[in-house]
């Protein structure tokens, strides 16, 4: 948007220290063999637009109060900074994740398991999220009916139980219809819906997911959500206040420091961590920093709404539409999957693909 609109005028820095970016649903993609961790990458090298450079490096420190960012490279100085980190995956956290579990939200997870899941013919799969708030809230849901599907092609479903336990009351809390279709999606199924469980160790030697109140559930594979936190260089420079995440002004997306911005899962806005909710972030900041260019008025603030695809298996896909702000409370309506929305889903990102990287 910045490019768009003021082109060379304006200099655009963006750092990263990954070559390349992966939709967040990809990893379902990969993980289930449809297709390769190699060709879900798009390559920040794709990105050529008029004042905007690709650098890729690894941010080590952030000064919120001069604007300024320090690299294994270089430092950088900003008139306005926007922090877009995300959240890291805290797999200290879990103990016995790394070496008795399996993770799923990292590419490589995902890839790991593109091997492991067609070898696993009876026996428990246990879907795991380790903590919340977490990344796109319906993927674990999404993994559950995917797996059933790839267990019944393969002629072994009836040898596998599979449940899935999460620390939520319902797995889309802010939309209870969408939350009744999945649990009744689960039933048909015959996937186990374990909600309100809290997560505090795997015990590999034994095979058992170990919970907070000292319960435990066996499983013969376990396909986990780790815990998720913000960066330790964010947390270092003082931007988190002591506080899980970013404090932001939730329409402005303003942190305390003056022109300082944090967007996506790295604040704190009220919204999920989903890239749906980074991208309308990103719009805010993109308009209130063309408006600040050109001397206009204070644009519209951030509205917090965003849809979320939800694949069910069986070749459909559903929507649930989130709004977060107009109301006293979150509301979501939900779409019944079906094949449209597969194509829905589908153009959602080749449209971001070609706006992006140019890619068709």
């Amino acid at each position: 948007m910045l490019s768009q609109s003021l082109g060379d005028a304006v200099d655009v820095t963006l750092i990263d220290r990954a070559d390349s970016f992966v939709f967040g649903f990809s990893k379902l993609d990969v993980m289930f063999g449809r297709t390769s961790a190699e060709a879900v990458k798009l390559a920040y090298a794709e990105i050529a637009k008029p004042g905007v450079r690709v650098l890729r490096e690894r941010i080590t420190r952030i000064d919120p109060e001069a604007k300024t960012v320090t690299t294994d490279a270089a430092t950088h100085e900003a008139d306005a900074l926007v922090i877009a980190l995300g959240a890291d995956y805290d797999y200290d956290a879990t103990p016995g994740l790394v070496d008795a579990g399996n993770e799923f939200y990292s590419v490589a997870g995902a890839e790991r398991l593109a091997d492991i899941i067609p070898s696993f013919t009876s026996g428990r799969a246990v879907i795991g999220v380790c903590g919340a708030p977490f990344k796109c809230p319906p993927a674990p849901s999404e993994a559950a009916l995917l797996l059933h599907d790839q267990l019944t092609a393969r002629g072994v479903r009836d040898r596998c139980q599979i449940t899935f336990t999460i620390p939520l009351p319902s797995p889309v809390p802010p939309s209870p219809e969408t939350s009744r279709a999945l649990v009744g999606a689960f039933a048909e199924r015959g996937i186990e819906f374990m909600p309100g469980r809290r997560i505090a160790s795997l015990d590999g030697d034994r095979g058992a997911v170990v919970y907070e109140d000292g319960e435990e559930l066996p499983y013969d594979l376990f396909l986990g959500v780790p815990r998720h936190r913000a960066a330790e260089v964010v947390i270092a420079s003082g931007l988190t206040e002591g506080e899980p995440y970013i404090p932001v002004e939730p329409r402005t997306l303003r942190t305390r420091f003056a022109d300082v911005y944090a967007i996506g899962d790295v604040a704190q806005v009220g919204v999920p961590k989903a890239g749906v909710f980074a991208e309308g972030a990103a719009r805010v900041v993109a308009d209130q920093l063309i408006a600040r260019e050109r001397h206009g008025e204070e644009p519209d603030g951030y509205d917090g709404r965003g849809s979320c695809y939800i694949e069910f298996g069986s070749g459909r896909v559903g929507r649930v539409d989130v709004d977060f702000f107009s109301g006293p409370q979150p509301t979501g309506t939900y779409q019944e999957p079906s094949s449209a929305l597969v194509v829905e889903k589908d153009a959602f990102g080749a449209t971001r693909r070609a706006r992006w990287f140019g890619l068709a």
